[in-house]
């Protein structure tokens, strides 16, 4: 399996809020961070293991939002792959918020894409996150 955490850090945010707000959903085995263009940068962290989904599983339990966390999910599956939308803000304060469009998130999303060798990895992954 493969995870990436895609996040734009725009020039009026802090670096290190918004790497806060990525590790608030997942423990990257990377993470780094390119500058796209006039102060925008672009944090990217990845991983290899369910483990690294645990702050994110973590976080679903605390709210009791499993239910509508497994929805979003098969809502966003497709084939052995999942995007999920997140809100930056709500993540930076330790909150889990689905989002379904970009414009959601007044500073962009977190995009976190999970890709798994097949359909049914995938499915024990979402039971995983959801369980």
């Amino acid at each position: 399996m493969r995870v990436v955490v895609e996040v734009e850090v725009r020039p009026t945010e802090s670096e290190e809020k918004v790497k806060k707000a990525v590790l608030s959903i997942l423990k990257p085995s990377s993470i780094n961070v390119e500058e796209i263009y006039d102060g925008f940068k672009l944090i990217r962290a990845e991983c290899n293991s369910e483990e690294c989904l645990e702050p994110l599983r973590d976080m679903a339990k605390r709210q009791q939002v499993e239910p509508a966390l497994r929805n979003y999910l098969n809502k966003y599956k497709h084939g052995n792959k999942i995007t999920l939308l997140l809100h930056k803000q709500a993540a930076y304060v330790g909150k889990l918020s689905l989002i379904d469009s970009e414009s959601e998130s007044p500073l962009g999303p977190i995009k976190l894409e999970i890709e798994c060798p097949n359909e049914e990895e995938l499915e024990k992954i979402v039971e995983f996150l959801t369980g």
